[in-house]
Order: C-alpha cells, then sequence, then structure tokens
C-alpha cells in the first residue's frame, strides 16, 4: 500500500533553450511595444526537505498564503497540479522525498519595447549586441519571452549563449554573448582580474562638476524583489570613476567607469552624488525624501522606503515599470531558501508555489520551481468548476493553444492594466564600450546623450 515515488531525474542546470521553448507563443507588436501572447507554461520543484511528511495542503496553508487554499483546490481539480506526472486530486496526499511536483500557469509577460536588438559584431567565438532598455537579459520574475535570449534564439537562430556580463533590466547597450563555454571561461577570468573596461553615459539632474568625481560608497541590497539599494557602511565596496561631457542648462550628459560591478553601481553613486539619472524609476523618485537619496539621507526605514516607492509607482500606474505586479507584491515576503538558479552565475531565490520572485531582474527563478498565478479575493472561486467545465480543461496546456481566451483561474486574465509607453520604458543610462584584453566593442553615442538634445 506504500505510494511509489520515482527515482529522480536530472535536470538540466544551465541555460539552455531550444525550438520547444521559443515555440511556447508568439510575439506582436502594438503602440511601439514588443507584447507576449499569454500562454500555458509549467513551472516544477522537487519536494523540498522540509515538505517530507506533510500533507499538500499543509504546505499550501503554511508556506505559500498569497492564495487561499480553495485556489489549490481548484487548481487540482482543473488538472493543473501533477505529482510524479500524475493528476493531484487529493490535497491530503502526504510528500515524500523525490516527489516531483508540477504545475501548469496560464502566463503572462509584461510588454517591452519594440525597438529591435541590433547585433554589433558576431563571430565563431563571441554575438555582441545593443540592447534595449527595458528588455531582461535573459528569463526572470515574469520575463521569459521577452528577453534578450529568447530574442536572439527565436529571430536571429543564436542559441546556446553564454552570458558573460549583464546590464540591468532598464539599461541599454553592449552586451556581449560567449558562442562556446571555452570562451565563456576565457574571458570570465578576464572579469575576475578587472581587465574588462566598461564605460557607460547618462544623462543626470542638474549641473555635474566639471572635475573628475570618485565615488567609494559602500552599496547594500536593500529589496532583491522591488530591485532597490543604497548607500550603507554594510554594503558592497565598490568604486566608480565620473566625467561630465556636457550640461544643457538643467541637465548633464556624464560618462561612468564603473571599477566594480555591483548591482545598481552607476544609478545609486549618482543618487548619492545628488544627480540622480533623469528619468531613473526607481532612484529619482519623490519616495527618498526632499534630497532624493543625496548623501545618503532618506530618513526612512528600509521598510518604509520600499512601500513609499511601491505606492508612488502604484499611484501613478506604473508598476510594469519595475518589472513588478500586484500578485508580487501579494505574495508571502522574500524568500531566501528555494534557491536554484539556471543561469550561469549566481543563485535565484523565490518561492516556487506563488511564482513570486524575489530576485534581482537578472537571475532566474523558474528553473525547477513550481509557480501559480495568483488570486485575489475578487474571484469567485464556487464558480470555478462551472466555468473549468465550459473553458475545457487545460490539462497540461501548453504553447498559444488558449491566448484567445480567459483562463478561469488566471487574475491576470480578469485584470485591466494601462500599458506603459514606449518612452516609460527608456532610461537614460548606455552601455557605450566593452574592452577587454583582445577585443573592444562599442556602441553608438544614444539620441538623449547627444549634447544638442
Amino acid at each position: 500500500g506504500e505510494r511509489y515515488v520515482p527515482p529522480p531525474r536530472k535536470l538540466n542546470a544551465g541555460v539552455s533553450f531550444g525550438a520547444e521553448h521559443f515555440a511556447e507563443t508568439s510575439y506582436y507588436f502594438e503602440g511601439g511595444l514588443r507584447k507576449v501572447r499569454p500562454y500555458y507554461f509549467d513551472f516544477r520543484t522537487y519536494c523540498k526537505g522540509r515538505w517530507v511528511g506533510r500533507s499538500l495542503l499543509h504546505v499550501f496553508g503554511t508556506e505559500f498564503r498569497a492564495q487561499p487554499l480553495a485556489y489549490y483546490r481548484a487548481a487540482a481539480r482543473a488538472g493543473r497540479l501533477r505529482l510524479n506526472e500524475e493528476p493531484v486530486r487529493d490535497l491530503h496526499i502526504v510528500l515524500k522525498n523525490n516527489d516531483f511536483l508540477r504545475n501548469t500557469v496560464h502566463r503572462h509577460e509584461p510588454p517591452v519595447t519594440a525597438q529591435p536588438i541590433r547585433i554589433l559584431a558576431e563571430d565563431e567565438e563571441v554575438v555582441v549586441v545593443d540592447k534595449p532598455s527595458s528588455l531582461p537579459v535573459h528569463p526572470c520574475g515574469r520575463f521569459r519571452h521577452n528577453t534578450v535570449i529568447f530574442i536572439l534564439g527565436k529571430e536571429h537562430g543564436l542559441r546556446e549563449l553564454h552570458t558573460l556580463h549583464r546590464l540591468d533590466r532598464m539599461t541599454s547597450g553592449v552586451l556581449m554573448f560567449a558562442k562556446t563555454a571555452a570562451v565563456s571561461k576565457r574571458i570570465d577570468e578576464q572579469v575576475r582580474q578587472r581587465q574588462l573596461e566598461k564605460e557607460y553615459v547618462c544623462r543626470v539632474v542638474g549641473e555635474f562638476p566639471e572635475h573628475e568625481v570618485v565615488c567609494e560608497e559602500p552599496i547594500l541590497v536593500v529589496s532583491y524583489k522591488v530591485g532597490v539599494c543604497r548607500v550603507d557602511p554594510k554594503g558592497k565596496p565598490c568604486q566608480t570613476l565620473f566625467q561630465r561631457l556636457s550640461y544643457n542648462g538643467s541637465t548633464s550628459v556624464v560618462r561612468c567607469l564603473p571599477r566594480t560591478g555591483r548591482t545598481h553601481q552607476i544609478r545609486v553613486h549618482l543618487q548619492f552624488l545628488g544627480h540622480p539619472i533623469v528619468n531613473d524609476p526607481i532612484y529619482n523618485m519623490e519616495a527618498w525624501g526632499p534630497d532624493r537619496g543625496k548623501g545618503g539621507k532618506i530618513g526612512k526605514t528600509d521598510e518604509e522606503l520600499l512601500k513609499a516607492l511601491v505606492e508612488e509607482h502604484r499611484s501613478k500606474q506604473s508598476l510594469e515599470v519595475l518589472g513588478i505586479g500586484e500578485e508580487d507584491l501579494n505574495s508571502s515576503g522574500e524568500r531566501k531558501d528555494f534557491g536554484n538558479s539556471g543561469d550561469c552565475t549566481k543563485s535565484a531565490e523565490a518561492d516556487p508555489i506563488n511564482g513570486s520572485s524575489c530576485l534581482p531582474e537578472d537571475k532566474d527563478p523558474e528553473r525547477n520551481d513550481v509557480a501559480a498565478c495568483p488570486l485575489n479575493s475578487g474571484i469567485n472561486l464556487e464558480m470555478l468548476d462551472k466555468e473549468l467545465s465550459l473553458c475545457g480543461n487545460q490539462d497540461g496546456q501548453t504553447g498559444e493553444k488558449g491566448w484567445e481566451e480567459k483562463d478561469p483561474l488566471c487574475v491576470e486574465c480578469r485584470t485591466s492594466r494601462r500599458d506603459p509607453s514606449p518612452k516609460e520604458l527608456v532610461m537614460f543610462l548606455h552601455a557605450l564600450r566593452y574592452k577587454g584584453a583582445d577585443f573592444e566593442y562599442c556602441s553608438s553615442m544614444p539620441e538623449w546623450a547627444m549634447e544638442d538634445w
């Protein structure tokens, strides 16, 4: 009478996407935006050690409270929850070691700018592109198909690429990929030995000093989920050199030479100096106080700061610019114990049941994680059985089959959102040049950085 648990399978630990992944859905363009048609997607995980001996219902009720238990019952009735590839009919089933969970969700991705990815250089070793603003480098949080990796694979036939460095989602400019592991290892060694020179350009508020400015303030991550950092003595050491290129009477164009690679380093240092990037959606906001964080003066606790930032974007209906939605904010907090990243850098931190990511925007929380489209109290769960029977059971459904119809379990299908304008998806920070021991790649100066702009 013992329930059989199959032996664990070996899951691919690297970022490797192929035809089956690219075929999940397709793009369309509207109002200057690149959009992804909603699609069905499977999140997967092996049973965590602390879940062994507990029922699915107990795990859902104690660890994943972003959803009511009625949601999980409805998901089970719809055939969306699977245990060892068998549909879960009874949530009282007790979990065992090596149990494999799969959850099928209806997935919506935020729009990004329709600006194409321009290939700057390509040979047998590397691909170098000019990344538009608003595009994450690889799958993270709510982004999958609207990422550089997926667009290069689907539209340019470039697959099995190795990420050599990353750019923030809102940062544009030179982005390099290696075509082989050997090339990746060679360039990674240059990065570790600080042989890689990086040059950025940005437009900042006010009249930046004419002389060279060096900022060495340590930077601390405040929130992985929202993606916020600040200067703090407990932070990691870093250094950025700044040189003013022009001043038009109200804003300055500044050359930035980061000597280290901390998260949001240039943006945080510019804010500290009192010259935040003109349209920075995080570090040039009223939430930081009357001085907008100049000199590290905030006057708020981290929790108060995050709340103020979110409320400011919520009032402007611009949460999408942060790469988060209401469902991300309703999750059960920032977890740090579900890390199993599929990227080639650091471990991920994600809530595998509710799909809430507490990662910087360039991490990949999808790998081996179960997630669910959040459901709020505005949905009548008692009507789900009827709706599911009318819509048909999307048991394991993938691809584009369901994008035209609304999914009864998906809150996004019932939510009306304002699309960001293409202008909102551009931040005036651009990676202009990357130089190594045996290479140098440059992009053209963006329009907003011209002296007469």
